[in-house]
């Protein structure tokens, strides 16, 4: 946790090593047999899927839950009375979440919250070097793809593809489309403007009937005429594709390599084993339509583009094909440029954190403070909620308060202070300048105001944190045994 926290390296049953500090992956990968962590190892997931940061705070807080509610029950307390406790604790801390918000404004193209927003959830990654480019890279390309007036963003229209060489900062952001691809013949033009693009989901082959078939050629006159029919099938593929207006050609599948040829002399560069999530991105941005047979080639089927072009990578000349400036939607390509596969994924992870933290901004444009100071804030009040109910939930109440304190301990001795002391001086200022910007200065700037660090995060992924690790807590102390299947030398009962 924080931006000092270590990386952990995940070697699998295959040998291949992934070495990363997100949360979501990390438990993903782990080879967990226990039952009630694979609960945990869920929790991860459902926070990864709902709002993509946030993956290690929510398994911590769960297990400090945990932990609390094993020193209650140790000392007698009904697990329904701790779930009572901690469902008024979470509430409590909710609340309070609300009243310490701050709504931001997006109206008038202010990003630099976004930035600090995207920022926060990098500080702690491989990429924390290069920090500021990406966090621009993850707004821009959000914006770029975002609906303002419904708060929504298709995250379809934004592709992430890595390429291996060079180094991290390298990265861009290209408005367009970036296939790892290349053109299927060599002599192809390398560049279309204005183009109109045919998307085909069906080969440039010969039709084969389904049942097994023979055919025995016993002259040069019978294989010359087979040769004519095939070419007579690849010319009228072609003139289909031509007819239609089309200049350039995307397929699913493969091209026999006589159509291959035809294609060139015909001047319809194209690209084949294009795989089918791109097919309907490229799809979607282009205002295409996916065509599944060559009968059905019309020129308002085609896709368009201002410009479509090879490029080489790096100093291998490694290709790729750029499609830019689609106009029916915005799309997005954000090609990641790293020294190794393990650093070129490790840096996509990051970026899909980055990604989440400004999406989810964008569907609900409110940020708390980072650096652990909104988990002592809400701790505090809980505390004081938990002092003046007078029943016993108020024991399960300040467990709750107790199990917040972890992620800013976890943060300071992570940043190398002492735990304990570091989080009991932070208390008493934040009670004493009643300031809930507060937090651990992981960065050591010597300032604990997060809102004068920068340090955001977003006011939705925070909640998400406290609602699932309570439900998944809940879910735990509900059970009173475990029926596994018996062993088939021992009896059932």
């Amino acid at each position: 946790m924080g931006p000092k926290g270590m990386d952990k390296m995940l070697i699998s049953k295959d040998g291949d090593v992934t070495v990363t500090n997100d949360g979501a992956t990390i438990v993903e990968n782990m080879n967990v047999e226990h039952p009630i962590a694979k609960l945990l190892v869920e929790l991860s997931k459902s926070q990864d899927n709902e709002t993509g940061d946030g993956t290690t705070g929510v398994v911590v807080l769960a297990g400090a839950l945990l932990e609390q509610a094993q020193k209650l029950l140790d000392k007698g307390l009904h697990p329904l009375q701790i779930i009572e406790g901690f469902d008024k604790g979470c509430e409590y801390a909710i609340k309070h979440l609300d009243s310490i918000q701050t709504e931001i404004n997006l109206k008038e193209n202010n990003y630099e919250n976004l930035k600090k927003a995207a920022k926060t959830a990098l500080c702690s990654k491989v990429v924390s070097k290069y920090q500021d480019k990406f966090a621009e890279i993850a707004v821009n390309a959000i914006m770029a793809v975002a609906d303002q007036a419904r708060k929504d963003v298709n995250f379809d229209m934004i592709k992430v593809e890595g390429k291996v060489g060079g180094n991290l900062e390298e990265t861009q952001l290209i408005e367009g489309i970036v296939l790892d691809k290349e053109m299927s013949h060599p002599q192809m033009q390398k560049k279309v403007s204005d183009a109109s693009i045919c998307i085909l989901n069906i080969p440039f082959e010969p039709p084969k009937p389904k049942s097994k078939y023979n055919i025995d050629i016993k002259s040069a006159e019978e294989y010359q005429k087979l040769y004519e029919t095939e070419q007579n099938y690849f010319k009228n593929m072609i003139k289909s594709v031509k007819d239609s207006g089309a200049n350039f050609v995307i397929c699913q599948w493969g091209f026999d390599d006589e159509a291959n040829h035809l294609l060139m002399h015909n001047n319809l560069p194209a690209v084949r084993w294009v795989g089918g999530a791109e097919i309907e991105q490229i799809a979607l941005a282009t205002g295409g339509r996916i065509i599944t047979n060559f009968n059905d080639i019309k020129k308002e089927k085609l896709g368009r583009a201002r410009e479509v072009k090879e490029i080489n990578i790096g100093t291998n000349n490694q290709k790729m094909i750029v499609i830019e400036d689609c106009p029916t939607k915005k799309a997005v390509t954000i090609l990641v440029r790293g020294g190794s596969s393990m650093i070129v994924e490790e840096a996509k992870r990051c970026l899909h954190d980055a990604l989440c933290v400004v999406r989810n901004m964008i569907k609900e444009p409110k940020i708390v403070y980072g650096g652990g100071a909104t988990e002592i804030s809400c701790s505090l009040h809980v505390a004081e909620k938990a002092d003046n109910t007078p029943t016993i939930d108020q024991y399960a109440i300040r467990a709750f308060a107790e199990a917040l304190d972890v992620i800013p301990i976890a943060l300071a001795e992570n940043s190398g202070y002492n735990g304990i002391e570091y989080l009991a001086n932070l208390k008493a200022k934040q009670i004493k300048e009643n300031n809930p910007c507060l937090g651990v200065d992981c960065s050591k700037n010597g300032t604990f105001n997060m809102l004068s660090q920068g340090v955001y995060e977003g006011y939705n992924s925070k909640k998400q944190q406290f609602q699932l690790a309570t439900q998944v807590c809940k879910m735990i102390l509900k059970i009173d045994d475990v029926i596994k299947p018996h062993d088939l030398d021992e009896p059932a009962f």
